[in-house]
């Protein structure tokens, strides 16, 4: 089961505590196993894959964390508010594994790849430490831990074509990894150095992979980036007009015929490297959903040269003037970061600002972070935590503010809603997102009685709207 909320290359076995190997479970039912996911799309894109390592070694899910013979935690070290929640995780699967030894814990992800070998130091109990880089070689690790090894896999690792089968969380909208890692080097953040060095998936693998989640009956697909405008840049060619032959626009291009993906969006992106020609394709393709994440950061020019940004304000507000002109209607959804160090009271005001003018859909907000092996963390003039909290609290009421004077466009219209599934909070209802992303809530049965389908298409009319979700009827 998943649950949604980084040494020497390959796997470096590391002696055990204890002196006694562990029986091998090779060739015998393994029991159940549970993830739990912190962090990104990315994460959660490496938890489905593992999960379905695990059931193809024979593993199945379980119910819950505190009963299963094996349990992941799939880790985020962008804020260390998540990293000190899997520190508080991790504590009580220890005390668990002391009364049951042959429990398998693993931490896997951001955190494993940062802290490596220290975290079994910190939690000896701990049996596979493995980094984002070694996702779809689980097996390979867990056969190591069979034999009585502590396993720690940190190293860098290519990561060859992917042949593992992922376990979808859902049964309409599958992620679809095009680029690993991040060759970025702001200096807030520590994705670079657990994620690694970005590898480019060839088109022709990503267009098959698509293909064969279409045959299965899904219907939406994300294609998934730390960077995903820099999709392609490290595969060879270059088009007789000399520009790099492989690009995210000529991806969307040769994907965008899939027969049975309806859907196709594509996340995160970088106004340093985001194109007019990218704009055009998103304008000019139907399937290719009008929703762009751009993150900005900071609407202060000094505080992102401070960052490495490597944009302007002028820049990024230009993105959005293009996509609007092209695509009116277009969702613009952002994460932005607020006390970076040296952030004055004014340089905050411009970022307020920047979202008052722009009116974004959605913003991803969050207060300033140090992080390990990070320039800013080193930096002498941190803002204090009061100062962080109250400007993240102004941010979050200006963004739910201008969310809910975007969300008023839908009343009365009728929008085309992708069904997901159930609402959990009411079993009479069905779910599923605008093709600008608005999560959209509807009754689950036609008037003539029949229930509606996840994957279904439904034309609904949009009755009531929400900061950040719509409810409707049947149009």
């Amino acid at each position: 089961m998943t649950a949604t909320l980084s040494s020497a290359p390959g796997a470096a076995p590391v002696p055990a505590p204890e002196p006694q190997a562990r029986p091998s479970q090779a060739g015998v039912g393994r029991g159940s196993y549970w993830i739990t996911t912190f962090g990104c799309q990315m994460n959660k894109a490496d938890s489905e894959r593992m999960a379905g390592i695990l059931e193809a070694m024979g593993y199945r899910a379980g119910t819950d964390e505190h009963s299963a013979d094996l349990v992941l935690y799939n880790t985020c070290t962008i804020r260390d508010n998540a990293e000190q929640k899997v520190y508080s995780y991790l504590g009580r699967q220890a005390r668990r594994k002391r009364a049951n030894p042959h429990l398998t814990l693993v931490v896997a992800g951001c955190v494993a790849q940062q802290e490596g070998e220290s975290l079994l130091r910190r939690v000896p109990e701990l049996d596979l430490v493995m980094g984002p880089q070694h996702a779809n070689r689980l097996d390979t690790l867990l056969a190591q831990v069979e034999q009585g090894q502590q396993v720690v896999a940190t190293g860098e690792h290519h990561i060859l074509e992917d042949i593992t089968t992922a376990r979808r969380d859902s049964q309409v909208c599958a992620w679809v990894n095009v680029i690993y890692g991040c060759n970025e080097r702001c200096t807030y953040c520590v994705v670079p150095s657990v994620r690694g060095r970005e590898q480019s998936r060839l088109p022709e693998a990503i267009k098959l992979e698509m293909e064969g989640l279409a045959a299965r009956g899904f219907r939406e697909i994300t294609l998934l980036g730390q960077n995903i405008d820099a999709y392609g840049r490290d595969l060879p060619g270059i088009t007789p007009e000399g520009r790099r032959q492989h690009t995210l626009t000529d991806l969307l291009h040769h994907v965008h015929d899939v027969e049975g993906i309806e859907r196709i969006r594509f996340a995160t992106s970088h106004p340093r490297y985001f194109t007019e020609r990218l704009i055009d394709a998103c304008a000019d393709l139907p399937k290719v959903c009008e929703h762009f994440h751009i993150p900005f950061q900071s609407g202060d020019d000094a505080v992102l040269k401070a960052m490495a940004r490597g944009y302007t304000v002028d820049r990024y507000r230009r993105i959005i003037e293009r996509i609007r002109e092209r695509i009116p209607d277009a969702a613009i959804s952002a994460d932005v970061i607020v006390a970076f160090p040296g952030e004055s009271d004014a340089q905050y005001r411009r970022t307020l600002d920047l979202i008052e003018e722009i009116g974004f859909d959605q913003v991803n907000t969050a207060a300033y972070s140090p992080r390990p092996n990070t320039p800013a963390a080193t930096w002498p003039d941190q803002l204090s935590e009061e100062v962080k909290v109250e400007r993240l609290r102004e941010l979050n009421a200006l963004v739910e503010k201008k969310a809910r004077e975007r969300s008023a466009r839908y009343a009365g219209r009728v929008e085309q809603i992708l069904v997901e599934g159930t609402n959990p909070k009411d079993p009479n209802q069905v779910m599923g997102r605008t093709r600008t992303n608005r999560l959209t809530f509807f009754p689950g049965q036609r008037p003539d009685g029949t229930a509606i389908q996840p994957g279904e298409l439904m034309n609904v009319r949009i009755e009531e709207v929400r900061a950040f979700s719509l409810s409707g009827t049947l149009a």
